[in-house]
């Protein structure tokens, strides 16, 4: 009767808790998209700000489910990937876009660091090929976890998973290992972006938010290794009863994230005098779960030949503009050289000086490639070239006007 109450008590408190961040998340996904002034940001402000109920809600049902706990930790799992991806989308928005970010780092380099475990490689350049190789390391983590879970459940189906059990027999050990390098890759491509446009990142302080985002998506997986590794250490008494805690104590950290989750990404900020909202409720809600941007993303970035790679701006468009890997960009003063990389722009150049290749115009799909060029031309134009008129009737030499003071 004691333990029973005692469980009944832990259940309670896990309910308040879970209840409650998921108020306090879903209240402000609310406001955001209430207040969507910029949706090129809020949209993945929101993804992220949701990940505290899904959580919350997993966490629980793991909690008073415990025999279906792997299907509810499968999707929790999941959308750890899916954070980690949006934040790095939200980090790349703030900078204005990959296009922005190569002509703004043009001519630099990421130096060796041993802070950033590069001291054996040589100095990065930061290019296109730099962001694209950042999208990518996020990119596998998001593709990678859901066939992780596929065959998790095969194994579990056959008796070969179990969870906490770190035997040689049980694939549990292995797909740690597996998902503990692939969640590497992807935190360190963002460390190593985080690195390269600090100065461009500095009035957005994404420190705290990555902080707080790391620190959740540690509690709900690398937590729970701890514990079942204290569960296999003889510190708790079973792998069930470790379950059952990690569960517990998820539930409490979710409303702490949720608290730290308003001031993170508060939505006041969008919501001055000068807003101008996206559009309605509904509106805004779609905008938020269309998830057409991965899909172009993962497309584009995991293209078979580089020179197909392309660099979005923060603007929406459903054909943009491709020009070809020898592009010239002007930039004010300067001129920058984008190589073997395409840059798309949401409206074309309003440039005197655009001229289009008629031999990649042939052979190119609706986004023609073209060729930009500088102004400077040495090639020169008579004036017959451009009137139609027949000059042979004039004298060669005008004659002078008479002074009118003479007369």
């Amino acid at each position: 009767m004691e333990g029973w109450a005692t469980a009944a008590a832990y259940t309670a408190a896990a309910l308040a808790s879970a209840a409650a961040a998921t108020v306090v998340a879903l209240r402000l996904v609310h406001r955001h998209l209430l207040h969507y002034a910029e949706p090129t940001h809020q949209r993945f402000i929101v993804r992220i700000i949701l990940m505290v109920p899904v959580y919350a809600v997993m966490s629980f049902l793991s909690l008073v489910l415990p025999h279906k706990a792997i299907y509810f930790n499968s999707i929790r799992e999941i959308y750890d990937a899916w954070v980690i991806y949006n934040f790095f989308s939200l980090c790349l928005a703030w900078v204005g876009g990959p296009g922005t970010v190569v002509v703004s780092l043009n001519g630099q380099s990421l130096k060796p660091s041993w802070f950033l475990m590069t001291c054996c490689l040589p100095a990065i350049p930061l290019d296109g090929r730099f962001i694209r190789r950042c999208k990518q390391g996020c990119l596998q983590f998001v593709i990678l976890k859901p066939i992780l879970v596929v065959i998790t459940f095969i194994l579990y189906a056959k008796g070969k998973y179990e969870d906490g059990n770190f035997s040689v027999n049980q694939s549990y050990l292995y797909i740690t290992i597996i998902y503990t390098i692939s969640y590497s890759m992807a935190l360190f491509a963002l460390a190593l972006f985080y690195a390269a446009c600090r100065d461009l990142l500095q009035p957005y302080n994404p420190v705290p938010k990555f902080i707080i985002i790391k620190s959740v998506v540690f509690l709900t997986y690398w937590q729970g290794v701890l514990v079942f590794l204290a569960a296999k250490s003889g510190f708790i008494k079973n792998a069930e009863e470790a379950a059952y805690l990690q569960n517990f104590v998820l539930c409490v950290e979710m409303l702490i994230a949720a608290i730290g989750h308003r001031f993170a990404f508060s939505y006041k900020e969008y919501a001055g005098s000068n807003a101008r909202p996206f559009g309605g409720f509904r509106g805004s809600l779609l905008h938020a779960m269309k998830f057409n941007d991965f899909y172009h993303d993962t497309v584009h970035q995991f293209a078979p030949t580089y020179h197909e790679y392309v660099l979005y701006s923060n603007e929406e468009e459903d054909e943009p503009t491709k020009y070809s890997p020898s592009t010239i960009m002007p930039t004010g003063q300067h001129i920058v050289e984008l190589v073997e990389v395409t840059v798309v722009s949401s409206k074309a150049p309003a440039m005197s000086s655009l001229l289009l290749n008629e031999a990649d115009q042939a052979e190119t799909s609706p986004t023609q490639s073209m060729e930009i060029k500088t102004a400077t031309s040495t090639e020169s134009y008579e004036l017959s070239n451009f009137l139609s008129v027949d000059l042979s009737d004039y004298p060669a030499e005008v004659p002078a006007i008479p002074d009118v003071r003479e007369q």
